[in-house]
């Protein structure tokens, strides 16, 4: 990749790529990147990192979630999500360090819907709420993925695991905003067998997930 597109400073994809690495799941943009390198003393720009991080997308490393707002129907530009096409490749570059289960999953969960030919965005809703002064605030609460293939649309929730009524509450939030009736799931990594709750969203074990191919439609 370095010699096809003739890259110079090599030094700069090394930590663009290990950056990456280290942020699989978080929302990240190529300005971000550029304050990063020059808080460290590193002279580069936002343009060279999104070149770089283009390239990685062209060469198959890694995949560009975008970010969708869900009751707005339109796309938000920066930041992005990115997810390794192959999550062992990711964990090599790193000698097997920072195994984070959670991220991990996600990015499995990831490549699986893409394997099964979803288009697979990160949603976004609004939440409005009442601060300590009264005043009306805003906030956006996160989809881990949006899914959609033909008419066919899938929200999809990424949690480890689901230890207690908070947890569930929290990640429940963001399903609970969406008004139109396509399916909402849960994956956790939670030994537990799939089942429906009140509000008819799907809660499933990842396992069971990977491995049954017509889980969404169940």
């Amino acid at each position: 990749m370095v010699e096809g597109n003739n890259l110079r400073e090599d030094n700069i994809l090394d930590q663009v790529v290990d950056i990456l690495d280290s942020s699989v799941g978080s929302l990240t943009n190529a300005n971000k990147l550029a304050n990063t390198f020059a808080s460290n003393g590193i002279k580069t720009s936002d343009k060279i990192v999104k070149t770089y991080i283009g390239h990685l997308v062209d060469a198959f490393l890694i995949e560009e979630a975008k970010r969708y707002n869900v009751k707005g129907r339109k796309y938000i530009g920066s930041p992005l999500k990115y997810y390794y096409t192959d999550i062992g490749l990711r964990n090599a570059r790193l000698n097997f360090r920072q195994q984070e289960p959670t991220h991990i999953m996600e990015n499995i969960i990831y490549n699986e819907l893409v394997i099964r030919g979803y288009n697979v965005d990160v949603g976004v809703v609004e939440k409005y709420y009442m601060d300590e002064n009264g005043k009306q605030k805003r906030t956006q609460l996160e989809i881990d993925f949006v899914c959609n293939l033909g008419s066919s649309r899938y929200y999809i929730q990424s949690t480890y695991s689901l230890p207690d009524e908070e947890k569930i509450k929290q990640e429940m939030g963001s399903l609970d905003r969406i008004d139109d009736s396509f399916k909402k799931m849960i994956i956790v990594a939670d030994n537990i067998k799939p089942w429906h709750n009140k509000k008819g969203y799907l809660i499933m074990n990842v396992m069971d997930f990977l491995l049954t191919d017509n889980n969404l439609e169940s």
